[in-house]
């Protein structure tokens, strides 16, 4: 249930009357913002002050200073208290986000990052992830150390920071050159844990992350090592997940390796994505249909397994009512399956359209 409290409340030598806000916040999806669960009760009146702070007739510069210099702190209650204020301004107000970073936020944040004390280091992640929802803190978030301690947290960290280092990673992967970096520090392989063992929001926020680092070939490499594909096929044999679609994306930027084409037949990938070609959605029977493709074309044995599932009458019901990238694919893998399954030539000729784009 969620409340409102009204009262009188005096900060930084101004008085704030009848300010209220619910004591629940509300969960974000898709990676854009905070979504830690509640706050404490006892900040219920400082959240109140901070809505305050960031309304339009109210300069927030003051506060701002106050708050990052708190970071900076010898008490960590202090510390937790302004990475919280400043996690919530960020998140409310867009243009506190630039303000809060040319503040100076950004390096104590990163340290709160590394803080043995779980909490606070939850707070410095969050706080960390709503500044880079700015475009322009991106690049000084990550020149200033944070990709390191992000993926710490990623590994050691409890539920919620996990998520939201994997969101905060997200964000920074946007710039190209960061994929290389944030993959070359260990974040593939926690990644994979919080696909596999995550709570539905971290699925989620890990098949995002590893769907955009992945467009790096050495990225790929450390997704396919760490065991990706047992998760995507499980998640993607599971309809109920409401994870078929992100899986089988994140399959369609791996598939073009042989590497990740031999792990998707050992995880059994190939009756499920038959499966989701026969009653998947429309986007899903594309995707599949795609990844099916890339399988077959270069190995006249996946194509024997491939035909074996059963996959020739979904193929040519797709190939008839599905959409026109769909039709293309379904009917050129068609081809390859019916085409005779022995010699040299069947097995290395390129399949036309065969690549995995949507």
């Amino acid at each position: 249930m969620e409340t409102e409290v009204q009262s009188n409340f005096t900060y930084m030598g101004r008085t704030f009357t009848g300010l209220g806000i619910n004591e629940s916040s509300s969960a974000f999806s898709d990676c854009n913002s905070d979504r830690s669960g509640e706050f404490p009760t006892t900040s219920s009146q400082s959240r109140r002050l901070l809505i305050a702070c960031a309304s339009d007739n109210y300069n927030s510069d003051e506060l701002i200073q106050q708050l990052v210099s708190d970071l900076e702190s010898n008490s960590i209650d202090v510390q937790k208290q302004a990475a919280m204020e400043i996690r919530l301004l960020a998140k409310n107000k867009p243009e506190n986000r630039l303000k809060i970073a040319r503040a100076g936020a950004i390096k104590p944040l990163i340290s709160l990052i590394s803080s043995t004390d779980l909490q606070l280091q939850e707070y410095g992640v969050t706080a960390v992830l709503n500044l880079s929802l700015c475009d322009e803190n991106k690049e000084l978030i990550a020149e200033s150390g944070a990709i390191k301690p992000l993926v710490r947290a990623l590994k050691i960290g409890n539920s919620t920071a996990k998520e939201n280092s994997a969101c905060a990673l997200l964000r920074l992967s946007q710039i190209e050159e960061n994929k290389i970096a944030i993959g070359r520090s260990g974040a593939i392989p926690p990644l994979v844990n919080l696909l596999e063992a995550g709570n539905f929001r971290g699925k989620k926020d890990a098949s995002t992350a590893l769907f955009c680092l992945c467009t790096v070939k050495e990225n790929k490499i450390r997704a396919v090592q760490a065991g990706v594909m047992k998760p995507l096929v499980e998640l993607m044999a599971d309809f109920s997940s409401n994870m078929v679609d992100k899986s089988a994306f994140v399959m369609s930027v791996l598939i073009s390796m042989v590497e990740a084409r031999a792990a998707v037949v050992e995880e059994g990938g190939i009756p499920v994505l038959v499966e989701i070609v026969e009653v998947g959605s429309q986007r899903q029977k594309e995707i599949a249909a795609a990844i099916l493709l890339q399988l077959c074309e270069d190995s006249v044995c996946y194509r024997t397994m491939v035909a074996r599932e059963g996959a020739i009458p979904p193929l040519v019901a797709l190939s008839q009512s599905g959409t026109n990238r769909a039709k293309q694919k379904a009917e050129t893998l068609i081809g390859l399956l019916r085409q005779p399954r022995s010699g040299n030539a069947a097995a290395t000729t390129p399949a036309r359209g065969s690549d995995v784009s949507f």
